[in-house]
């Protein structure tokens, strides 16, 4: 799957499935990071969706979007929620926004721009943009259900070609330069991870690495958005480094 707008649909009804029917005792549990729990990640999905929109409406119109100072309102009225409302409009604005999305025609995916925080982008970087938090906080809803959980097939494709901007912002100096080399599987994918005083991902294997890290591209995703401890780490091959040292490059966000 490469469209990034068909992968959030699929990403939407996988959350949509995982929290139907969940009791009361059940949405306030902890998702993951413990911080939040499940009807907290869905009050920031819903809210996420709701500011999205405001982007969406003033590409449409060709407006302006609206600036920072009109999220808080959002976020303040999503906090306010009980948790079985955050979990059922969550998932409602989610999915209205998916909708919106696919209601676009061939013409208006080409031509239609939208500002977002990463600069001007078209209808496919939009959605790519909303994908690339969705996946992961459907795997802090998943997790918690299911240990063994995975980031959704529908999206590691797609997301892990675009890890380098996420890399570049999310990577901390951890005190070592080191050029590390990343095999991914499924799909199969080489990159250049490099730590120093910054932190960048390149594609393309390395002349000359340091270190080599082998692990399944959903796995080498959640590194890098600082979701692979210990209990949720799949067997992985490294050498030249110790995986602890690039959990600290990584300490999510």
């Amino acid at each position: 799957m490469s469209d990034p707008i068909a992968a959030l649909r699929a990403s939407h009804d996988r959350l949509a499935g995982l929290v139907a029917g969940l009791g009361p005792d059940q949405v306030t549990a902890p998702a993951y990071p413990t911080e939040w729990s499940i009807a907290q990640v869905l009050s920031h999905l819903g809210s996420g969706a709701e500011i999205m929109a405001l982007s969406f409406d003033a590409g449409l119109a060709g407006t302006p979007a609206p600036g920072r100072e009109a999220n808080q309102p959002v976020w303040d009225r999503w906090n306010a929620k009980e948790p079985a409302v955050q979990i059922a409009e969550g998932i409602q604005s989610d999915q209205a926004l998916v909708e919106r999305f696919e209601a676009l025609s061939d013409e208006q995916r080409d031509q239609l721009h939208f500002s977002s925080f990463v600069g001007e982008v078209d209808a496919a970087g939009l959605a790519l943009l909303r994908l690339n938090e969705h996946a992961v906080h459907t795997w802090d809803v998943a997790v918690a259900l299911d240990p063994g959980a995975t980031i959704g097939p529908e999206a590691v494709g797609i997301v892990v070609d675009r890890l380098g901007g996420i890399a570049r912002w999310a990577g901390k100096p951890t005190g070592r330069n080191l050029v590390v080399g990343v095999t991914t599987a499924e799909p199969k994918r080489s990159y250049t991870l490099t730590l120093g005083d910054s932190v960048t991902l390149a594609p393309g294997a390395p002349d000359s690495p340091d270190a080599e890290l082998v692990l399944p591209a959903e796995a080498f995703i959640r590194l890098v958005y600082g979701r692979l401890d210990p209990d949720h780490t799949p067997p992985i091959g490294v050498s030249g480094v110790d995986l602890d040292d690039l959990r600290r490059a990584f300490p999510g966000f």
